[in-house]
């Protein structure tokens, strides 16, 4: 079997380059590894989210921001540059894609982030604002409801878990379980088969 990017320490040989993501206005240059997801451009799933996030212009609660799964980092760069005024907290259990992340903040020169080793919420702390996560879907549906489900326990009252799947790769499934958990869902996107969806913690 392939070693896949949720591997903690992937393996396989090192092949860098260097990607450029636009946005809008936001530009970023980030430097991918073999060994990490999407390494060769970011993937739709997560541009569609980012899209989604900045279109909404969400009033948020105070807090912080957790990038669930930021692989080598375009969605919690993205959000820094968007909310300046909040710290980002970027985490990932691939520790290759940890020192890309890293390497990629102090490239863009974004310094509203933290950056570190969690395993889904294990070395999570405190509340947040807001949680955005494209989750790792091939690490299967054990993992992707853990994610779901756990938000509700890192959300200050107010707060929101936003969150894209495919249809065809647990999209109604997932839209079930946050409505169960959060008792509310609503879809603030459809992109070409992703479904964006957003939970508020009441």
């Amino acid at each position: 079997m392939a070693e896949q990017y949720f591997t903690s320490d992937p393996s396989v040989e090192h092949n860098y380059q260097t990607i450029e993501f636009e946005l809008g206005k936001l530009h970023l240059a980030l430097k991918t590894d073999a060994g990490v997801f999407s390494k060769a451009r970011v993937d739709y799933g997560s541009t569609a989210l980012l899209k989604a996030l900045i279109a909404q212009e969400l009033d948020l609660p105070a807090g912080k921001i957790l990038d669930l799964g930021t692989g080598y980092g375009p969605m919690g760069l993205t959000a820094a540059l968007t909310f300046k005024d909040r710290t980002v907290d970027m985490v990932d259990v691939n520790h290759r894609a940890l020192e890309l992340a890293q390497a990629n903040a102090q490239k863009n020169n974004i310094k509203n982030v933290r950056i570190f080793e969690s395993d889904i919420y294990q070395n999570v702390t405190g509340e947040y604002a807001l949680i955005i996560t494209n989750p790792p879907i091939r690490a299967g549906k054990e993992v992707v409801n853990q994610i779901h489900a756990e938000a509700l326990n890192h959300l200050v009252v107010g707060g929101s878990i936003i969150t894209v799947l495919q249809k065809k790769q647990g999209a109604p499934s997932a839209k079930k379980l946050l409505a169960e958990t959060f008792g509310n869902v609503e879809i603030l996107a459809r992109d070409k088969g992703y479904y964006i969806f957003r939970s508020v913690k009441r």
